[in-house]
């Protein structure tokens, strides 16, 4: 069963028969706004991009995104780059799988990001989520939509954070404007 987030709602990343999840995707969809025009509606083309930034406390020590698909101990792998969004029909366009059992122990957080790399606002993305899945039965856990469109170019979408002998995840939701995670990186701090 799938909990809709909302924004800075956490959910315990537990399996519903007990133990905690092995592996988890953070997927991420979207589809580009139709607008009016001469001759009818059109969408223009827009490149989000998802990144997870690695952190221990406060300091962040490794990332993954279009061009380093993979963090250097291998626990979080991105399934490469969409340049356009809309061809999953509600699926991901782009995704991120976290393997929690190989992630680093001085490792506790993993921030989820999403940006417009071509610059475009979010006024002109329609059908955005993030939702995170149970990758060993493809099983939807949360879902948290992006509402509002809004004219900022990037977004603090969520984090999986260490909590206890488990994960969490929370819900972050916060606008921000980037064209990259290295742009990201001082409205991500707030949320560590």
């Amino acid at each position: 069963m799938t909990v809709n987030l909302s924004k800075g709602q956490a959910i315990s990343l537990e399996k519903t028969g007990g133990g905690s999840l092995s592996a988890v995707r953070m997927g991420l969809g979207w589809r580009s706004a139709a607008r009016r025009g001469l001759f009818g509606r059109r969408s223009k083309e827009i490149d989000l991009d998802a990144s997870a930034v690695l952190f221990a406390g406060q300091q962040p020590v490794d990332v993954v995104f279009f061009r380093h698909l993979t963090s250097d101990d291998g626990s979080v792998t991105h399934t490469g780059d969409n340049l356009v969004g809309g061809v999953g029909e509600g699926g991901d366009d782009e995704a991120i799988l976290v393997d929690l059992h190989r992630v680093p122990v001085h490792v506790d957080q993993i921030v989820f990001t999403v940006n417009s790399f071509t610059g475009q606002t979010f006024a002109e993305v329609e059908n955005a989520f993030c939702r995170l899945l149970d990758e060993t039965t493809a099983t939807e856990l949360a879902r948290y939509t992006l509402t509002g469109g809004g004219a900022y170019t990037a977004q603090i979408m969520a984090k999986v954070h260490r909590q206890g002998d488990g994960w969490s995840m929370t819900a972050i939701g916060a606008p921000a404007n980037g064209r990259t995670f290295q742009d990201l990186m001082p409205a991500i701090a707030p949320h560590l």
